[in-house]
């Protein structure tokens, strides 16, 4: 029961469906997020998605540390919860346990952008092929999330310039 917590749903969060994890798989810039240790302080945050040979997506988060200097990289592996055409997963980077992966909204064209969460509203990620999202579609995804009960006043957006070092 504890690790099904983890894997839940936010409270009036409903996952896209008709989702196409091959057309997902690639590079994302993350354009905004709510805070957490895991990410605090880093810049140039992107994350990679790949098939694995099991049937599940391989996961890459990687982003630059300028108070140290270095690149910061976590590998993880995400499996679908339900149905795979259900944009609802969970996500590993720690052994055996796992947390959700939801994604709320998703620009089904193009797959241009995506609004993720996870278990519940502390959770939180705004995403994008490119290192930049028109002011239109950011405010968008702001204004969904903040009706799903997200702090959006919290939001921290991602430099993603490239600074001299």
């Amino acid at each position: 029961m504890l690790l099904s917590g983890c894997v839940g749903l936010p409270d009036g969060v409903t996952p896209i469906d008709n989702f196409d994890a091959e057309r997902y798989f690639g590079k994302w810039f993350e354009i905004a997020r709510l805070d957490h240790s895991f990410e605090r302080g880093l810049e140039q945050v992107t994350a990679e998605y790949t098939i694995r040979q099991d049937g599940g997506i391989n996961v890459i988060n990687r982003g630059f540390s300028p108070s140290k200097g270095e690149w910061r990289e976590a590998t993880g592996k995400a499996y679908f919860v339900n149905s795979k055409s259900i944009g609802y997963l969970k996500v590993s980077f720690f052994g055996p346990f796992y947390g959700s992966y939801v994604i709320i909204e998703l620009d089904k064209v193009n797959y241009s952008y995506a609004l993720v969460s996870g278990p519940n509203t502390s959770y939180l990620w705004i995403l994008s092929r490119t290192p930049c999202l028109s002011k239109e579609t950011l405010q968008k995804l702001i204004h969904k999330a903040d009706k799903l009960g997200f702090d959006t006043s919290k939001l921290i957006f991602v430099n993603q310039q490239k600074m001299p070092h």
